[in-house]
């Protein structure tokens, strides 16, 4: 499916490698989430007349909920390529909220944080669960991570399913102890 089907399918992701406009604000870098969102033609946009106003006022609010939301409020006029890579990990879920997903795939969103901010992030990604009601599918090594926020867990060894149930489930299988924390022989 192309990046443009599955955004209109409701469909956000966030990156492994952040993929982030680092010469941007985070204002503008979260804005980038709202684009199919938006009413006015480009040609509106382009020279300000029409709907362009309006509509900007509306996206710029929703934006700056997400920013709130987050906690990224002191840096929403800083431009993204000045932060931590913490707060750029944090910056590119707001991305993905602010597209008002209904279905939210995040691939290592703890990959290279430390941990302080992955315990805020397992925050911030369990609050749109609960308080948004976005399907989130997390794909993540930090086992103890994954089963703090999960409520169903699938887990791969070399691609192949191993295991599937509840976060106990998963923790008693044979199979995910045998292939994460090997066995003796």
């Amino acid at each position: 499916m192309s990046a443009y089907r599955a955004a209109h399918a409701g469909i956000a992701r966030t990156f492994q490698n952040i993929a982030l406009f680092r010469r941007m604000s985070v204002l503008d870098n979260v804005l980038t989430g709202r684009s199919l969102h938006r009413r006015s033609t480009w040609f509106e946009q382009t020279f300000g007349i029409g709907r362009a106003r309006h509509d900007d006022v509306q996206q710029r609010a929703c934006a700056d909920r997400v920013i709130e939301a987050l906690d990224l409020v002191r840096f929403r006029d800083t431009l993204v390529g000045a932060l931590s890579y913490g707060l750029q990990k944090r910056v590119e879920l707001a991305r993905a909220l602010a597209a008002e997903p209904q279905l939210l795939l995040l691939d290592e969103p703890m990959a290279g944080i430390n941990a302080s901010e992955k315990q805020e992030m397992a925050t911030f990604i369990a609050d749109a669960n609960a308080r948004l009601g976005v399907t989130v599918v997390l794909i993540e090594h930090d086992i103890g991570v994954v089963m703090d926020i999960s409520s169903h867990v699938v887990a791969l060894d070399y691609g192949r399913k191993i295991a599937d149930g509840t976060p106990a489930e998963i923790r008693a299988d044979p199979a995910v102890l045998a292939a994460y924390l090997g066995t003796r022989h």
